[in-house]
């Protein structure tokens, strides 16, 4: 069985044709209003396919999820995901899938990669951002990282487990899969930016989502991500210490400044060293 997920938010204008084109190559449709306050829902509620609702607006990762869910609980083969926008076109679901029905691939990312000339220069350079660093939490090197349109095997549906409620679920997923071991290719799409408006701050959407994947990395390996920059902080604080008291025994010269420097960089070296110690006892205790 193959299922289209949609997960959508206010996207009342773009959403019948995304889902009818959809239903083409799907056995089932699933939208997952993200706490729409426009029509979204009840235009898919309409066309008839299943919907499901969230009660306000928690972000694209609580709607994947939940769509996750649904998959699950149907016994879905395939899950296909794509955005509500009309970004990408619901033709080339048929692209994706024979990799996963040939079981050459448990992920198979739609790459907007020969298309990044056509991307409005923020979003390009963002996504270039973005790709660096989930790329190196990872051993799967992804071009298109922060594509949202996949296709995933009946393993990946299984073995999935999305804990990022926000924008930075396609990294958190691409770093999961890692750890489960799951194949990741890549097929490259068309996409379409024309007529789209961002509905939050691209510098905060960057953030929001650089924030997530710096979460996930950290607590995936927190001794080397936390705490090589620990030691780091601790041996320069200790230095500046070093260096200072000396200034004031040989010259009766106290900087101020650079007291205050030591301090701080000690304080946050002892912060990470005590986090990276706790991630490492918590990931300790979930095997």
């Amino acid at each position: 069985m193959i299922i289209v997920g949609i997960p959508a938010y206010n996207e009342e204008k773009a959403i019948a044709k995304v889902i009818l084109l959809a239903k083409k190559h799907a056995d089932v449709v699933i939208v997952c209003d993200d706490g729409s306050s426009d029509l979204t829902a009840d235009i898919a509620e309409n066309l008839g396919v299943k919907v499901l609702r969230h009660s306000k607006n928690i972000g694209k990762g609580a709607a994947l999820k939940s769509l996750f869910e649904a998959s699950r609980e149907i016994g879905a083969d395939v899950l296909v995901t794509l955005d509500s926008d009309g970004q990408h076109d619901p033709n080339e679901i048929p692209g994706l899938i024979p990799p996963i029905l040939d079981n050459q691939a448990d992920i198979v990312i739609g790459s907007r990669i020969n298309h990044r000339s056509e991307m409005p220069m923020h979003r390009k350079i963002g996504n270039n951002v973005l790709d660096f660093f989930t790329n190196a939490g990872s051993k799967n090197k992804v071009k298109d990282t922060q594509s949202g349109f996949r296709a995933y095997s009946r393993r990946a549906i299984q073995e999935i487990d999305i804990t990022e409620t926000g924008l930075g679920v396609d990294s958190q997923i691409l770093l999961n899969a890692e750890k489960s071991k799951l194949r990741v290719i890549e097929k490259a799409i068309t996409c379409s930016y024309k007529g789209q408006t961002s509905k939050r701050s691209p510098l905060v959407h960057a953030v929001g989502v650089l924030m997530s994947i710096l979460t996930v990395i950290a607590e995936k390996r927190p001794l080397l991500y936390l705490g090589t920059p620990s030691i780091a902080l601790l041996m320069l604080g200790t230095v500046l210490t070093v260096w200072l008291l000396n200034q004031y025994v040989s010259e009766g010269v106290f900087s101020i400044v650079i007291a205050l420097f030591a301090m701080a960089t000690v304080l946050i070296g002892l912060l990470l060293a005590f986090a990276a110690i706790i991630l490492k006892a918590i990931s300790r205790l979930r095997r």
